[in-house]
This record gives C-alpha cells, sequence and structure tokens, in this order.
C-alpha cells in the first residue's frame, strides 16, 4: 500500500490533465479537499476510505450541497481511489443508498435560470453602448442565444471556426463542450443579423490571438479568452442596462441564451428531437426542465 498519501492524490491528479476539461479538474480537486478535510475532522482516514466514511460524508454534505454537487463529490472519491491503486469503497450498495437518502431530503426543484428569449434578447441588444465593449457584448448575446451555446462553448468559439456563407450568414463549428470532451463539436448556424454583428466586432478588434471573443483592457483587445463568468456578468449587466428590477436580474444566468432560445423553438413547435440536436444535448431530462416554463404558450 502507498504511504503518504495525503499529498500522492494531488501529484496523481496531473495524470488526468489533458484528458479532462479545466473546470472538470477544478470541481475534482476541490470536492477531494472537502472528502479530506471532513474525514481529517472526524478522525477518520481518507485513502483508502472505508464505505461507512464515505456514506456519513456523503449524507453530511447532503445537509447543505444539492444532490449533483454530491454525487460529483462521489466521483471524485472514486476517480482518487483508482489513480491512487487503492481499494474502491464507492461501488458498495450502502453508497446508493445514502445518494438516495441525499435526494429524498431534497425534496427542492433545481432552480432554472430564466430564459433569454427573442423578446428580451432584443431588448438587450437595444441598450448596448456604442463602445467597443457594446460591439463585443452584442455579438456574444446574439450568437450565444442563436447558437444553443453553454458558457464554456461561447469562449471558445475561435474565428478558424467561421464560415462566412454567400447569403450573408454564418456557418459555426462548436468544438468543445461538457456533452463533446473530444472536440468532434457540431455545426450550427446563424441570421443575418447575428452574421453582421460578429463582423462588426471582427472588424473593431482585427487578428489577435485565435479566439473570437476576447478581453478588452483601456480599450484595447487583449490576446486572451474570457472566462464562463464573463458571460453570467454580460447577462446581468445586460438586464440591468435594459430597466429590469434587481429581482428579475437576479433570475438571469449564463445559461439564459441557451435556456431562452429552447424555449423559443419549443413556442415554435419544433419538436424535442430537432431541438436536442439544435442545443447539443444528451439528456432529454435536462431539455425538459428547461422547456416547463415555455409549454404553457405552446399549449395555450
Amino acid at each position: 500500500m502507498r504511504t503518504n498519501v495525503h499529498s500522492d492524490w494531488r501529484s496523481e491528479f496531473k495524470r488526468l490533465e489533458g484528458a479532462y476539461a479545466p473546470s472538470t479538474m477544478r470541481s475534482y480537486r476541490t470536492d477531494v479537499e472537502a472528502f479530506e478535510a471532513w474525514c481529517e475532522s472526524q478522525g477518520l482516514s481518507p485513502f483508502p476510505a472505508a464505505v461507512q466514511t464515505v456514506c456519513q460524508f456523503l449524507e453530511a454534505q447532503g445537509k447543505e450541497k444539492a444532490p449533483a454537487t454530491v454525487r460529483r463529490r462521489l466521483y471524485a472519491i472514486r476517480k482518487v481511489h483508482r489513480l491512487l491503486g487503492l481499494p474502491n469503497p464507492t461501488h458498495d450498495e450502502e453508497i446508493n443508498l445514502s445518494l438516495r437518502r441525499v435526494r429524498r431530503r431534497s425534496a427542492v426543484r433545481p432552480k432554472q435560470a430564466k430564459g433569454l428569449t427573442r423578446d428580451y434578447l432584443d431588448r438587450f441588444l437595444a441598450t448596448q453602448p456604442d463602445t467597443p465593449w457594446g460591439l463585443r457584448n452584442r455579438a456574444m448575446l446574439s450568437l450565444g442565444y442563436e447558437l444553443l451555446t453553454r458558457r464554456s462553448e461561447l469562449v471558445a468559439l475561435r474565428d478558424a471556426g467561421l464560415e462566412h456563407r454567400k447569403d450573408g450568414t454564418l456557418r459555426v463549428l462548436i468544438r468543445r463542450s461538457k456533452a463533446d470532451p473530444f472536440g468532434q463539436g457540431r455545426i450550427a448556424f446563424t441570421s443575418v443579423r447575428t452574421a453582421n454583428l460578429v463582423r462588426d466586432w471582427i472588424a473593431w478588434r482585427g487578428p489577435v490571438g485565435p479566439f473570437l471573443f476576447c478581453p478588452i483592457y483601456q480599450g484595447k483587445p487583449i490576446n486572451r479568452d474570457l472566462s464562463t463568468t464573463t458571460i453570467k456578468r454580460l447577462v446581468k449587466r445586460a438586464a440591468e442596462q435594459a430597466g429590469f428590477h434587481a429581482d428579475e436580474i437576479s433570475a438571469f444566468s449564463g445559461h439564459s441564451m441557451r435556456v431562452g432560445a429552447a424555449q423559443d423553438l419549443l413556442t415554435r413547435r419544433f419538436d424535442m428531437a430537432a431541438i436536442m440536436r439544435a442545443g447539443g444535448w444528451k439528456s432529454v431530462n435536462v431539455l425538459v426542465r428547461y422547456l416547463e416554463q415555455a409549454e404553457q404558450n405552446v399549449w395555450a
């Protein structure tokens, strides 16, 4: 059995780099550190962990964390034990029972971001300032909506993935997402309006690095990609500029463009299979939650 396991898992995690997204790696580290800290506070050994130790940790976490977070922490514990070549306690039936207890205690439905539907999008675009930031933000809002992108997909778009078509629209290659870890990508198309907004931004930005969208510092584009938190700030700031009240602003999130576009497609009577293809969804359960607020308009 290995010695000095507490420090070993951090060095072993380096083996995962390049195989997983950086955001996934950060989550794994956070989850394992939470487990390690909890074990130390209870006087228990984290590596290798006993089945009962993992069960107690999951149920303790379930009192303050969402079920999805608890499940992710279980995956991180499993991954560490595999990397360290230790006996894996996470497949025992008692683990499944603990997860069920966590889910049953969490009767509150997951909070759903407010959909940034076409009506909202038009208001957001109209109130953007005539500045470099306004140029970029109009292009990002419109493109994120029409491509139904996740935040990570939007900031990862590259100039090389754009094809300018004769009809004035864009053909866009969306490469990476949590549902497409190997980057095979999906193809999406824009309207002429969105294509023009993207061209306006590129004309101002010039040839600065590979990423379509970049930070602006002191009025100049910076050769660096944006963080996903930029999308959340952009949407909330746009809602504020459009004159929404504080409670409405808080309901919008970085997922709102994707949610709103899916809701609009359902309202226009596209079927679920078409919407899943458009947004790159693999799970119908996630999509159904997005569409709940739009269904009342479809069947009204």
